[in-house]
């Protein structure tokens, strides 16, 4: 079977019974904290499919990857998926988790680049500009870089502004050199 179908059909199970109890936004963050472990700790990945390693020991390494005090929800969806030798495709469930949670309460990631900080005023301000643009929720995550020089990019869904200093220097440069 593939692991697309499998990830996702764990996760809507994960995502409906979360519904049901009203605890979705604490599975998401749950969810996210799992995803982001397995990016920050490449050896969970061989650890949870080490064979040599007993369910007992996976379902501790798992739940401290969690957050380590998870919902009862997580706590037995991670004992699901260890009894049923799903644990080789958690990581993927966990990022279907996230992109059905998305999906259901429409909310749009977008990322905000700049060459210094931006006060959390200016911060907000463009919050609420994607917001009502998409009429979703937006989950900001920002960004200094340095080599843009001034100005700022903006992304979120399929749209990118690139009002940087330096996209602006290119663009001269090849007007220059036609």
């Amino acid at each position: 079977m593939n692991t697309g179908v499998i990830s996702v059909r764990y996760a809507r199970a994960l995502l409906k019974g979360s519904c049901d109890a009203k605890i979705e936004d604490k599975v998401y963050c749950e969810m996210q904290a799992l995803a982001k472990s397995y990016i920050a700790v490449p050896q969970l990945r061989f650890t949870i499919d080490n064979p040599m390693i007993s369910k007992t020991d996976k379902e501790r390494i798992l739940v401290a990857a969690v957050g380590g005090n998870p919902s009862e929800l997580t706590k037995a969806f991670i004992s699901l998926v260890l009894r049923e030798d799903r644990e080789n495709v958690i990581q993927f469930m966990a990022n279907s988790y996230i992109t059905l949670y998305r999906k259901k309460k429409n909310i749009i990631r977008g990322k905000l680049t700049t060459a210094v900080a931006v006060s959390p005023i200016e911060e907000q301000k463009l919050r609420q500009m994607v917001e009502d643009r998409t009429n979703g929720i937006v989950e900001f995550e920002t960004e200094v870089n340095r080599d843009i020089i001034g100005g700022f990019i903006l992304e979120y869904d399929t749209y990118r502004m690139d009002a940087s200093v330096k996209s602006q220097l290119k663009a001269i440069l090849t007007q220059l050199k036609v």
